[in-house]
């Protein structure tokens, strides 16, 4: 093998494993959050809290997760004007004039969007999502959410429910973001079809996680084969 030929072969066996230990490192997470879900729905399926909290509960309700987060709801910006000014000036005395103003023009109202209201702790259980906050607490019921969505690294999420008429919803670090999409899934599938099927569900995707386990394929011992 030529100096550039074994140059190249190097280069792709290094990223080819740069792409495994990626690839391992989302696979080991994906174990890992697989065997917390099926401990922590297992407690619950005992009647059994996961995380220790202040929570008011319902009757048969359980808390699964907790997590710091900012809570954001939609406002709006300030009402602007469009035009110009017009007023009178009034002598004071001294030289010194007041100005007595007047708006003229047309009134834009403000533009509306997701405003942050506030930061403090997200408390998930098997039958809503809560916030509790040093200004704002908010809860949202699992029997009456519309919508839920997220951003494409899971962070930023936005609820709406029946019984109120703005969109809110909490923010998180993407690490801490993630885990909770995976606990609010599955709460709110073990909200409507039970805790058992949601374990069964989570098993098997454990054992089809196992068996997709990651191999390292370098490109030089595939060439070398052949």
């Amino acid at each position: 093998m030529g100096f550039f030929a074994d140059f190249k072969a190097k280069r792709a066996d290094k990223r080819a494993r740069q792409e495994f230990d990626h690839l391992q490192n989302v696979w080991q997470e994906d174990i890992a959050q697989l065997d917390k879900l099926i401990e922590v729905f297992t407690a619950a399926a005992k009647g059994e809290d996961s995380v220790a909290n202040t929570l008011m509960q319902k009757p048969g309700e359980i808390a699964l997760w907790t997590g710091r987060a900012v809570f954001h709801e939609t406002g709006r910006t300030a009402t602007r004007y469009v035009g110009g000014t017009a007023g009178v000036s009034i002598p004071i005395g001294g030289g010194v004039r007041f100005r007595v103003g007047a708006m003229q023009g047309t009134a834009v109202p403000g533009e509306a969007l997701q405003m942050d209201k506030d930061e403090g702790v997200v408390m998930l259980t098997t039958e809503r999502l809560v916030f509790a906050g040093p200004v704002q607490t908010q809860e949202w019921n699992f029997d009456k959410l519309l919508m839920l969505s997220t951003t494409p690294d899971e962070s930023d999420y936005f609820i709406s429910v029946s019984n109120r008429k703005t969109t809110s919803g909490v923010r998180f670090t993407p690490e801490v973001g993630r885990e909770f999409n995976r606990f609010l899934g599955s709460a709110t599938a073990s909200h409507e079809t039970g805790i058992a099927p949601l374990l069964e569900e989570l098993e098997s995707l454990k054992k089809k996680a196992i068996k997709s386990e990651p191999t390292l394929v370098l490109p030089s011992s595939v060439k070398a084969i052949n």
